[in-house]
């Protein structure tokens, strides 16, 4: 099984969409292992984000993303990291297609609602950035025995 990172931008969250959101990725089977709110220290925004770092849209990112309180939530399943980037939807909700989440609720590229890790190798990096092993939850879940 595969793991990936999720976390609602304080826009999600100041728009009362977090339990909205974070249902279209149980509706879809992924298992929830992981979830917490808080608010991304500038470290750990810089963390996240390091590869666009130098960018001019740099700078207003990080005042967004620590703006206010995100919801970070860690996902498991069958090809988790391409199965929630398909239900975000593109970056650009002008392009984003019905049916996902930027495509339903997104109005904006810069604050567009949530982050899904694009690679299984920057989900290991980016869920480690929000949770300790410890706070990922190992259980059964009913789905797994129809599988």
């Amino acid at each position: 099984m595969q793991r990936t990172l999720v976390f609602l931008k304080p826009n999600s969250i100041q728009r009362n969409l977090t339990g909205t959101i974070l249902s279209r990725f149980e509706q879809k089977g992924l298992k929830l292992v992981a979830l917490k709110m808080l608010n991304l220290t500038e470290e750990q925004a810089r963390s996240l984000y390091a590869e666009h770092d130098g960018k001019d849209f740099f700078p207003p990112l990080l005042r967004f993303i620590t703006s206010g309180p995100v919801v970070a939530a860690v996902f498991e399943g069958r090809d988790a990291v391409p199965v929630c980037r398909k239900l975000v939807g593109s970056t650009d909700p002008s392009v984003a297609e019905p049916g996902t989440i930027r495509g339903d609720f997104g109005s904006t590229v810069r604050k567009n609602l949530l982050h899904a890790s694009d690679s299984r190798e920057n989900a290991d990096r980016e869920i480690r950035v929000f949770f300790g092993e410890s706070e990922i939850m190992n259980y059964d879940c009913c789905l797994e025995e129809q599988l």
